[in-house]
């Protein structure tokens, strides 16, 4: 393995566990529908893009997880564990997600929708973290669930318009869980195809 860089080049400076409503089976039953020109998973297709509130609910739970992941950064960024060069890395990924938190809300709102608030606590691993690996092996984590909730989440969009900026969303967290990665000494890139 690789040494870890001690710092990133400027160029590149810059839970969330669970999956968006449902997004694995149900991409799947869909997915599976349409491609063999199933009428009555086209016509759910149809009759969900028409209802907008199913898309706000979809947001609702990606703008959930970007409150954890801004809480999560910060709970690392307080840690005292990180080196100058890693807090830079995690304060900028966390604005990040607090632009995501910024779009999502003011389309949840657009679309009649309450914007999901943050919780008043997460409960982290904090008792784990020892060292900046454990702090940025966590956030590396977050990130990777967040690519695959993503992924889920994408074609689940009634308005083809929310599934393209959720896709923008997904390729940033795709980019933060790779530089996160290449700075553990990870390969930043293992596999051809997430999920």
């Amino acid at each position: 393995m690789r040494k870890s860089p001690s710092v990133l080049p400027a160029a590149t400076r810059v839970s969330r566990r669970s999956v968006l409503a449902g997004g694995g089976a149900t991409l799947s039953a869909v997915a599976v529908g349409l491609l063999a020109g199933a009428p009555g998973l086209l016509a759910a297709r149809q009759a969900r893009a028409a209802d907008p509130s199913a898309d706000a609910r979809i947001l609702n739970t990606a703008l959930a997880a970007e409150h954890e992941a801004v809480a999560a950064y910060q709970v690392g960024a307080e840690s005292g564990l990180l080196a100058q060069d890693a807090l830079d890395l995690a304060l900028q990924f966390q604005g990040h997600h607090k632009e995501h938190i910024a779009l999502l809300a003011r389309t949840v709102r657009a679309l009649e929708g309450t914007a999901a608030e943050p919780r008043a606590s997460y409960a982290f691993p904090v008792d784990q973290f020892q060292s900046q690996t454990d702090v940025l092996r966590f956030a590396a984590g977050l990130e990777k669930g967040a690519v695959s909730a993503y992924l889920g989440a994408v074609p689940l969009f009634g308005n083809r318009e929310l599934a393209k900026a959720a896709a923008s969303i997904l390729g940033d967290e795709a980019m933060h869980w790779s530089v996160l990665r290449y700075v553990l000494g990870e390969n930043p890139v293992p596999v051809a195809f997430v999920s």
